[in-house]
């Protein structure tokens, strides 16, 4: 690693190095006063003379002087480089420098807050986190399937399958303390472990040793070097209802899709849980708020119900932006359009929920049979009593073209953001939706 590179702007070093030099200065000058003192008050030995090489000119003994000690500091410091910071940086990372580096811009970027649930939540932090480390994610607790229902149901916890993912999204640590998190107990191992992943048992077991699950998730994030906050929507343990068009009602996020009938609304019991302050406090001082992507019913909309989050929401000053999904869900939204998914949301919470709603225009793709890709419309959507306006990119995983790229999705907010945000400044902005 070269010194020079601890120069460069963006780090916040040369402040202090700066008043490191100076300090050094004022000792020296310090020193200098002291060995006048002494050399005109105390007899000294003649060798003294040919010690402080005084058969030297005195400007030639300055000069020598400021040379030696700046090639001191100079040494001192590039071994200090080579030897301390060093032995921070994890084999295969970048050298310490980038990192500092990075951190410090990303402390820089926007606030930003996503709220929902699932593999669509997971995916977009993925990208976000290289954008800014100003993030913090609002996560459904409404599952009650798989690994997490069989927590929730026996230890009483929150379902921690959701969080693991976004712990997991958004961790720096070694790849294969996140592999750890991901691994899932298999049908060879004991029954009572099998279909559970390690990170829903470690983040239940941190639950009850530290007595919250709240300081589970902080404790659990630190483990994997989390960048940002994970937060759930609410804290009471709610079940989430759907009402069907043929009027019959089903109980449980992970029945509701299995029902085969489409869903006319979702609601929660209690109907009124109180939201978590922490989640509150995210979105009143974020600057970016994304909406999906993820399941609409299961996974975006149980967010949204917690009437103080969407409170929240509509008071916050920040852009607000929805993250379609680039197929339609089996079982959930079969069949439906850009339109049918922003008229579900604003139906279940009201107007003024997003400002902008972001759509996938490359169909190109083979998609699966059962996942029809969600075609952007021609130009804006007339919804909820006002026109919400689209704007398209590309945003598929090609290898998974019905889920999307981090990478492409987070760029993709990103410009919108900025793009966003300078119009503002030039121009006041209506909010319609």
């Amino acid at each position: 690693m070269r010194l020079p590179v601890w120069l460069q702007p963006g780090l916040g070093l040369k402040r202090w190095l700066v008043l490191l030099l100076v300090g050094i200065l004022f000792i020296s000058l310090g020193l200098g006063y002291l060995l006048r003192q002494l050399y005109d008050t105390v007899p000294v030995p003649d060798f003294f003379y040919y010690l402080t090489l005084q058969f030297i000119p005195r400007e030639g003994r300055i000069l020598l002087f400021l040379l030696a000690g700046l090639a001191v500091i100079a040494l001192a410091l590039w071994q200090m480089n080579r030897s301390l910071i060093s032995a921070l940086v994890l084999t295969g990372r970048p050298d310490a420098v980038s990192l500092v580096h990075q951190r410090r811009q990303l402390a820089r970027g926007p606030r930003v807050v996503a709220i929902g649930g699932g593999t669509g939540l997971s995916t977009l932090l993925r990208g976000l986190k290289e954008h800014t480390g100003n993030l913090a994610a609002i996560i459904t607790v409404a599952d009650d399937g798989g690994s997490s229902g069989r927590l929730r149901r026996e230890l009483g916890v929150l379902p921690p399958g959701d969080f693991r993912q976004c712990i997991v999204a958004l961790a720096d640590a070694e790849p294969l303390m996140t592999s750890l998190f991901e691994y899932r107990f298999g049908d060879g191992e004991p029954s009572s472990l099998a279909g559970h992943s390690f990170g829903n048992l470690f983040i239940s077991a941190m639950a009850g040793v530290t007595g919250d699950f709240e300081r589970a998730l902080r404790e659990s994030g630190r483990v994997l070097a989390v960048r940002g906050e994970i937060l759930p929507s609410t804290l009471a343990d709610v079940v989430l209802w759907a009402d069907l068009v043929d009027e019959a009602q089903v109980e449980g996020e992970s029945h509701i899709p299995r029902s085969g009938v489409p869903i006319a609304r979702v609601y929660l019991q209690p109907d009124d849980p109180p939201a978590y302050a922490e989640a509150l406090r995210a979105i009143l001082e974020a600057d970016l708020i994304v909406i999906g992507p993820g399941s609409l019913y299961t996974s975006i909309l149980p967010n949204l119900l917690v009437p103080d989050i969407m409170r929240a929401v509509r008071a916050s000053q920040a852009v607000k932006v929805y993250v379609c999904n680039t197929a339609t869900q089996p079982g959930e939204t079969d069949g439906y359009s850009v339109h049918d998914h922003i008229q579900a949301i604003l139906a279940h919470v009201g107007e003024r929920t997003f400002d902008l709603t972001l759509v996938n225009e490359n169909l190109t793709a083979d998609f699966p049979v059962d996942w029809r890709p969600i075609a952007p419309p021609r130009g804006d959507v007339i919804a909820g009593g006002g026109r919400v306006t689209v704007q398209r990119a590309d945003l598929i995983d090609q290898a998974r073209p019905w889920r999307h790229d981090s990478i492409k999705l987070a760029r993709a907010i990103m410009a919108l953001y900025y793009q966003h945000t300078n119009h503002v400044r030039k121009r006041p902005w209506s909010r319609w939706a």
